[in-house]
This record gives C-alpha cells, structure tokens and sequence, in this order.
C-alpha cells in the first residue's frame, strides 16, 4: 500500500517518459494477438487492494467475454506507470488522479478510461483516515499547526486532502510541518511518537487502530464527499490508434468494478493471490468503493485544491484527462 499515491513531480514524469523512448509511442502493434481473436493487453498496476477488481474481472471472464486477455506488470508506482504507458511498456495502468494531472498538465499525453477507486463518502468508514495516537491531545486538524504529519508522499493527492482538512477545520495549512514517510512505516512512527499524526490508507489504518490510534478526521471526503481516487487510464495515442480494443476495456472495467463492489468477500479473496497482505489484517480492512462512473465534481475541486496548493504551474484540462 505504501505505492497508493506515489507522486509524479513535474521533473520525474517528463524524464522518466524521456526515459522510456518517444513522449507518445504505443500504437497498434503493441497489442498481441494470443489466437482466437483475443488481444493480449499490458496493463501496469501497483499489487495493492484498489485493483483488486481487474483480477476479479480476468477470473470471472468479463474480459475475455470482449476478446480481451490482461498481462499484469506490477510496477514501482505512478512514477513507473505513467511512462510506462506513455512509452508503449503497457497499454493500460492505474494511478491516483493528481498524478494524472500533475501528468496532463505538464503535457503528458495520458487520457484515463475508466474509473479506479472512490471514497466510502463515510466519516469514520472509509479506507483512509488522518490518524493520531490514542493518547494524543490534538481532536481536530485545527490543532495540527506547529504539528509533524507523516504524508507518503510531499506535492501529491495526500498533501491537498490533509491541507484541506486543516483547512476545513479553521486552521492554517501552511503552518503543518508535512513529513515523507512510507505508509507501512507510519504505525510505528505514531506510536513511537516520532510524528505527530499521519496520513494513512489502508491496511496501515487497520495497524494503527489496532495499537490505539483514532481518527481525526477523513481527508478524501473533506475534498469532496466521494471522491474519485484514482483511475485507469492509457496514452492518447493508443486510444486514438485502438477505439475498440479501449472500448472493450472499459466495458469490461465496469463490470469488474461492480461485481467487486458487490462481492468484498471475493475481493478480500482474490487479494491474497497478488499481494503479501495477511488474510487476518484483510479481514479488518475497510474497502474503497467501485462505483462506474469518475466524480466529475470532485476531481474539479481536487483540480482547484492542487492549483492553490502549486501542484500544478497551469491547470489540466480535465476535458482532455477524462473519459
């Protein structure tokens, strides 16, 4: 989990593209055939519970009834992902909506195509949480100023929702003092008292509950009450080059994300096939939600916390960004 919302700066996306070969390439031949009139597809994940319905969908059939056949690539996050797919390594990937348009913004050519994960919109119930130590004195965001708060990773989706609950609160963003630190290394680091709150997601928020921690607050709904996450997404080129072999995929997706959302018994299953997560720790893990469709309006209003929070040096034309 600690690859959720790996960062894209500005300087990483674009080198790491340069890296990989041309800014656009991937075209039709990056697609195999496996025979049949099936189409073998790329596609670059990081092995964490969010996609967890990709796997369901290739079990269940749902890709395969579209002539679709997924190769899983497990990358090293979004830094990986993004130019891998720009690049033509994979024909599709996943990655938290700043990246993507953090990405756009700086004229990466990523188009997303179907939705990833979304908050429960539950307070107190949902997969991520800004947490502090049981016997700790702050009860609010508010009283976080002057504070240490663990964030995986600086200029990313984590540091506008914590800024944005500090915000929501009454309080001054700019005077938390926001800290890089691992997800799986925030438990620790909170009940060491190393850090004065955290920003965790699953399962490290299953840990710190289990050594006492409680929940200040839930950053991603303070942004919007059920916010789009992250999506999957390929490079312009690939969707322009290949309508229907993107089209299928989507179609696909859909139906993966809404038999997950229907089965989180099968995703808590399927989950230990790809990841190291005990099935004692799944089993107290709260799920993201699955819904089809992207929440325009809360990917607008992360936009707009990204952009006062100098994420971004000219807004992402979300027209283009999104299905």
């Amino acid at each position: 989990m600690r690859r959720l919302f790996v960062g894209l700066t500005a300087v990483s996306v674009l080198a790491a593209a340069t890296a990989c070969g041309s800014s656009d390439s991937g075209g039709p031949d990056d697609s195999g055939s496996s025979g049949g009139g099936t189409t073998t597809v790329k596609v670059g994940l990081i092995p964490i519970v969010d996609v967890a319905p990709l796997y369901l969908g290739q079990k269940k059939g749902f890709f395969e009834e579209r002539g679709l056949k997924l190769e899983f690539s497990s990358a090293q996050g979004g830094a990986a992902i993004v130019p891998g797919v720009v690049s033509g390594q994979f024909q599709f990937g996943f990655s938290n909506m700043t990246s993507l348009m953090i990405a756009r913004s700086n004229d990466v050519p990523v188009k997303a195509v179907a939705n990833g994960i979304a908050s429960t919109g539950v307070a107190g119930k949902d997969f991520e949480a800004l947490t502090v130590k049981g016997d700790s004195p702050v009860k609010s965001p508010k009283e976080l100023e002057g504070k240490k708060v663990a964030i995986n990773t600086l200029k990313n989706i984590n540091e506008t929702a914590v800024r944005a609950s500090v915000r929501k609160a009454g309080g001054d963003p700019d005077a938390v003092e926001l800290v890089e630190l691992a997800f799986d290394q925030m438990p620790a680091a909170l009940d060491a008292g190393r850090v004065d709150a955290a920003m965790v997601v699953e399962p490290a928020l299953a840990t710190v509950k289990s050594q006492g921690g409680r929940e200040i607050a839930n950053p991603m709904i303070d942004i919007a009450p059920k916010l789009t996450v992250a999506m999957y997404f390929t490079s312009t080129r690939y969707a322009q080059e290949n309508p229907e072999t993107v089209k299928k995929f989507q179609e696909a997706t859909v139906e993966s994300l809404a038999y997950a959302d229907a089965h989180p018994d099968e995703v808590r299953e399927i989950v230990t096939t790809y990841t190291k997560i005990p099935a004692d720790v799944l089993a107290k893990v709260t799920l993201p939600k699955w819904p089809a469709e992207p929440d325009r309006a809360g990917i607008e209003e992360l936009a707009k916390l990204g952009r006062e929070d100098g994420l971004f040096e000219k807004a992402p034309d979300l027209d283009e960004l999104l299905p």
